[in-house]
């Protein structure tokens, strides 16, 4: 063979193995863990404003057991089905919720292993065949209409050196996730009802009464100790049986009324169904049953023998311009938080050792007339229907007359129903306000009502 033909053979056989390396060769391998990270965990879930309800649900280490919460749009309203269905103020902030679960993706593949779930914290807190109670996760579902599941996932602790994400998994999968999140998962009850619950601004605020007084809980028998009424004028505040050298204290006075328009719940209890009933129709002298009273008393609130409604640490009735009245009835200590409190969930956090102290309050408005006085009525109409180039002086003024007794008309009106209004809002609640809240609010003349400083004379300069 000579010297050409070896090398055209040797050419040849090196592009056959060239051929076949490429033929053979292995393909780049990418370990399935990663082929889904980057994607969105619910790609599906596109508009926040689709989801309806929203279930989460936290594990009590001390308790063993989940406690749940709940917000969802049914019959009309947001309520919260987790805290006896009381309505929610849900719209807005659930939406902002939704559209903050949209938004995560899987930034970063973490684990295939399940024995890896319990230092994550991803251990589905409904999970009852999970062994132990640590490691458990927050266990979130959003839900649009007729139940449909739009995101399902547990959150669990925060990754650490990476400020921003927290671990996370879907139920039912194994794999693990470190997720950047921004997303709001309270479950406070209070940062899910309406904040303003007494509608009110201390600007309008014009007359507050402290009635100070103790029930005796076995005769029924009311002990007046004072009845301090606080009344404004001119920006000035006056006391009753007030002396001349005596004077309300503005920033304590000031304190109280911040007080009563910043008023908030920690928590709720249905009232008995007679109870609402009678209130929300405000009938005088109803009948109330032994149930009823059962359940009154324990909260601390009493009808004495004359039919009144009282209270066993006194009431306070604030005075608005617009007519309505508001009385608020200061109840029973209730120790515990959390569930125990808001919700009075059973077996939850409430106890009388190192617990926090919360107060029932009743709550019910009227509306008083008098804030408004009626002006004069016009006593010549036959303006009406008159062009205004036709109209005598005197004429001109009785429309004006009448066009004042309107204006004061719709006030009283509009006094008239947002008073009802509030009043069939407060009818079915028990509510729990704070030991802090009672403080500021369960005040006495000797916190109001100061000596005036002693303003000593100049001495005479003319020498």
């Amino acid at each position: 063979m000579n010297e050409t033909k070896i090398t055209t053979w040797f050419a040849g056989a090196a592009i056959v193995l060239t051929v076949l390396a490429i033929l053979l060769a292995p393909g780049r391998i990418t370990p399935s863990a990663f082929l889904d990270q980057g994607e969105q965990f619910f790609p599906a879930f596109t508009n926040p404003n689709d989801a309806v309800t929203l279930e989460v649900f936290d594990y009590d280490e001390a308790t063993g057991a989940a406690r749940p919460f709940k917000v969802t749009f049914s019959n009309g309203r947001w309520i919260i089905p987790s805290h006896n269905n009381y309505p929610a103020d849900a719209k807005d902030r659930l939406a902002k919720t939704a559209a903050g679960v949209i938004g995560i993706v899987k930034d970063d593949f973490r684990s295939d292993n399940a024995a890896d779930h319990e230092f994550c914290g991803v251990v589905d807190p409904l999970d009852q065949a999970a062994v132990g109670v640590s490691g458990r996760g927050k266990r979130v579902t959003l839900k649009g209409t007729d139940d449909k599941v739009l995101a399902d996932f547990i959150v669990g602790k925060e990754v650490e050196g990476r400020p921003g994400f927290r671990f996370v998994r879907v139920p039912g999968q194994k794999r693990v996730y470190a997720v950047r999140m921004n997303i709001d998962l309270s479950t406070r009850f209070e940062d899910w009802i309406n904040a303003d619950l007494l509608e009110i601004d201390k600007g309008r605020i014009d007359k507050v009464t402290l009635k100070d007084y103790s029930i005796n809980e076995r005769t029924l028998r009311i002990e007046e100790r004072d009845n301090l009424i606080l009344t404004r004028k001119d920006n000035n505040w006056t006391a009753n049986r007030m002396s001349a050298l005596q004077h309300v204290d503005s920033t304590k006075m000031q304190d109280l009324l911040k007080a009563i328009d910043e008023l908030k719940v920690v928590g709720v209890r249905p009232k008995p169904t007679g109870i609402s009933r009678n209130l929300q129709a405000n009938a005088g002298g109803a009948q109330i049953n032994l149930n009823d009273r059962l359940s009154l008393q324990s909260k601390g609130f009493y009808f004495t023998r004359e039919g009144d409604l009282k209270s066993n640490e006194g009431e306070m009735l604030v005075y608005a311009t617009d007519g309505v009245v508001y009385t608020l009835r200061f109840g029973e200590v209730l120790y515990g938080s959390g569930t125990a409190v808001s919700a009075g969930a059973e077996g939850g956090e409430e106890s009388k050792t190192g617990a926090a102290e919360n107060r029932y309050l009743f709550i019910t408005t009227s509306f008083d007339p008098s804030a408004t006085p009626e002006p004069p009525r016009a006593v010549d109409m036959s303006f009406m229907n008159k062009p205004d180039s036709l109209l005598t002086d005197g004429e001109r003024e009785q429309r004006r007359i009448h066009t004042e007794h309107e204006r004061w008309q719709r006030r009283i009106d509009e006094g008239k129903k947002k008073s009802e209004e509030l009043n069939s809002r407060f009818a079915d609640w028990y509510y729990v306000i704070s030991a802090a809240s009672f403080d500021q609010l369960h005040l006495n003349r000797r916190d109001l009502v100061a000596a005036k400083k002693e303003t000593k004379p100049q001495p005479d300069s003319t020498g």
